[in-house]
């Protein structure tokens, strides 16, 4: 059994970690979801609604029944949803290499501290320190730093996909199957 000082302070230690105190903190928290909008349902954009009826209608054709149209819809859904994310990370990426000042943290943070642990020696030039706290990663370096540092969000990009992926494969087979029991229908008949 649990004594009454433990559950005394398993309260005030749930208290005090309720999230973020201060109002900047709580603005943080509350951008978490929007960071890319890519957890947002398709149907709540009206402009990609538009672009989902339209096509989910070249995808059922023309006297689809309503069973149909509604499996077409499912796979439009997720294929505009395929679009966006890939379109995110794409735009994401792009970003960052256009970027002609993005320096990864790691890099900062050893500029400071050499900054800050300079020998007041006449051997460092100023051009050779400007040479240096001036230079950023280009090319190939630049890539696999961004790569690297932006693993995370790179991943939850990814996590969107394989999961728009795997409910246009779903909605996929099930509008062939309804196809297939309609045109079987009508070679029987």
């Amino acid at each position: 059994m649990t004594s009454a000082q433990k559950i005394r302070a398993n309260r005030v230690n749930a208290r005090a970690s309720t999230g973020p105190k201060t109002a900047v903190g709580r603005a943080r928290s509350a951008r978490n979801a929007l960071r890319h909008a890519l957890s947002l349902p398709v149907c709540s954009n009206p402009a990609l609604s538009e672009e989902v009826e339209t096509l989910a209608r070249e995808i059922a054709g023309l006297g689809a029944r309503a069973e149909v149209q509604e499996l077409a819809r499912r796979v439009a859904e997720a294929q505009i949803d395929l679009c966006r994310v890939r379109h995110a990370r794409h735009q994401f990426l792009c970003d960052r290499l256009r970027d002609p000042y993005y320096e990864p943290r790691a890099n900062t943070r050893m500029k400071i501290k050499a900054i800050s642990h300079l020998p007041p020696a006449p051997e460092t030039s100023m051009a050779m320190l400007e040479k240096f706290l001036a230079s950023t990663p280009e090319g190939p370096e630049k890539v696999a730093l961004i790569v690297s540092q932006e693993a995370r969000r790179l991943m939850a990009m990814d996590r969107y996909e394989r999961g728009a992926l795997a409910r246009r494969k779903f909605a996929i087979r099930a509008f062939d199957d309804a196809r297939r029991s309609d045109c079987s229908k009508i070679n029987n008949n």
